[in-house]
Order: structure tokens, then C-alpha cells, then sequence
């Protein structure tokens, strides 16, 4: 049965396929070919990857990150749609579900939007609980760097914290704008914020709300 991840790694696949190696992303600086550089370093280069979120090694990361960017783009896209290789922990299908259902939706969405005639993805409810259901259990981590305190309201009403303290900023939308809004995407996440002026603004304008 096919799951979230695959069905967002195979439509991430076809969108940077379809965009070309040159075209702009949502990720400040990186075209679709340092995308998809990202996405495979991420699953096939653990002793790489470890500088996505460890500062000391970011210089490694960016050296592997640049080799596999130079290599040609149809392979990229190649190993994207195949998956990680069998040695990784990714290829276990509860944790890929775990890790990358939002990972992939959100480049997706990096493709996607970084289009001038870009248009809102239909996605059906049960994809909308398995993203919330995600976001309420990492709320926390997401909002953690936050400039106010931060509220995420679904349409129905359900809530997260995101960020303790005051001023508080609400920002209500479908869990898949939240979860763009939160991965630092705001300018082009569909949801409304409410709070006052200035607190709004500091969080419409903060370059990193969590991780």
C-alpha cells in the first residue's frame, strides 16, 4: 500500500524533473538542483547529513552537498524516486512515514510555489490529520526560536502550542499552510495570524522559527 512518503517523494521527483536543475525554491539560495542534492545527501550520506542540524559539521555537509549537486541531474532525480539504499534506516517504511511525509511535502511545496502562477494543492482530509497529527507532536521543536509566543488553530478549533510567552500570535490555517508557516516558509503559507501589529510582524519576518 502505497503511504504519504512515497506518494510526496514520487511527486517531488516528477516536479524537479519537470522544473529542470535551474529553477528557484522556496530554500533561500538553492535551486531545484541543490534540492535534490539536499534530498539525497539526507537519505544516502549519514555521516554528511549530520550537519543539517550540527553545526560543527556544516563544512562537511556542504562539501558532500557540493559533489552531489555536480553530478547529472536525471541521476539526482533517479535516486530520489528509488529511495534510500537498503543500509539506510529510512528504508523502513514506519520510520520513512515518520520522517518523511512532512520532509517531502514541504520541498514539494518548495518546487510548487517558488512558481509565479503557482496554485493551492487540493489535499484530501486524512493527508490534513497526518500532517496535524505530526505538527501537534512537534509543535514545540518547530516554534522553538519563535520571536512571540505562537499558536497554531486549526479551522475546526484544534490547537497547538508552538511557543510560550507574550505577545501571543495565533496563526490559524489547514495543518499544511501551519506546517509551511512554521518550516519558515511565511510569505507563502495560506493562513491568517492574529495578535497585535507588531508581534505579527516580528513573526512574519523571523527567517527561522524552529529547526
Amino acid at each position: 500500500m502505497s503511504t504519504f512518503a512515497k506518494r510526496e517523494r514520487l511527486l517531488l521527483a516528477d516536479l524537479l524533473e519537470t522544473a529542470g536543475p535551474d529553477a528557484p525554491t522556496l530554500c533561500e539560495g538553492w535551486s531545484t538542483r541543490d534540492l535534490a542534492a539536499h534530498v539525497v545527501v539526507r537519505e544516502r550520506r549519514p555521516d554528511a547529513a549530520g550537519g543539517i542540524l550540527i553545526k560543527q559539521l556544516a563544512s562537511r555537509l556542504d562539501k558532500v552537498m557540493e559533489e552531489f549537486a555536480a553530478k547529472p541531474y536525471e541521476e539526482l532525480i533517479q535516486l530520489i524516486r528509488t529511495g534510500p539504499p537498503r543500509f539506510s534506516p529510512f528504508n523502513l517504511k514506519q520510520l520513512d512515514e515518520a520522517s518523511n511525509t512532512v520532509e517531502f511535502y514541504v520541498h514539494t511545496e518548495d518546487v510548487r510555489r517558488a512558481q509565479p502562477d503557482w496554485s493551492p494543492r487540493e489535499l484530501d482530509s486524512v493527508f490534513q490529520d497526518a500532517l496535524w497529527s505530526r505538527l501537534e507532536r512537534t509543535a514545540r521543536l518547530m516554534g522553538r526560536s519563535a520571536p512571540t509566543g505562537l499558536v497554531l488553530r486549526r479551522p475546526d478549533g484544534q490547537t497547538a502550542v508552538a511557543h510560550r510567552g507574550a505577545p501571543v500570535v495565533t496563526a490559524t490555517g489547514e495543518p499544511s499552510e501551519l506546517l509551511m508557516f512554521v518550516c519558515g516558509r511565511q510569505g507563502s503559507a495560506k493562513m491568517e495570524l492574529e495578535g497585535e501589529e507588531n508581534a505579527i510582524a516580528k513573526v512574519r519576518e523571523a527567517k527561522q522559527l524552529g529547526i
